[in-house]
């Protein structure tokens, strides 16, 4: 496929991250947690997943801007970059309904 859009291949690259099952999980956890950050080893208790696995898909969503990571101490907390998320949120529903949707369950 020949076509190029910066934003279109970031965000694809944002929604790629999220394809995989456990990086979902992560991300869903970290929103639900505190505005502070969850800590990898929560996360890692939570989820069951071993740590160089877990080590993996948080640099994965980190990557991507999905994931922010902070050190206090020796502990790394993950938090949700919010504006990423809702940018991306943004962009999937950027002019919906802009042909005259009828569906009802559109927005």
């Amino acid at each position: 496929m020949e076509y190029s859009d910066p934003l279109l291949d970031l965000q694809a690259l944002r929604l790629k991250s999220m394809g995989h099952p456990a990086r979902l999980a992560i991300l869903r956890l970290v929103v639900q947690g505190s505005v502070e950050g969850t800590p990898v080893g929560e996360i890692q208790a939570t989820l069951g997943i071993p740590g160089s696995t877990l080590s993996h898909h948080l640099s994965d969503l980190a990557q991507a801007g999905l994931l922010k990571a902070a050190r206090k101490g020796t502990t790394i907390r993950y938090a949700a970059c919010f504006a990423t998320l809702k940018a991306l949120t943004a962009y999937i529903w950027d002019n919906c309904c802009g042909e005259g949707c009828r569906d009802s369950n559109c927005l």
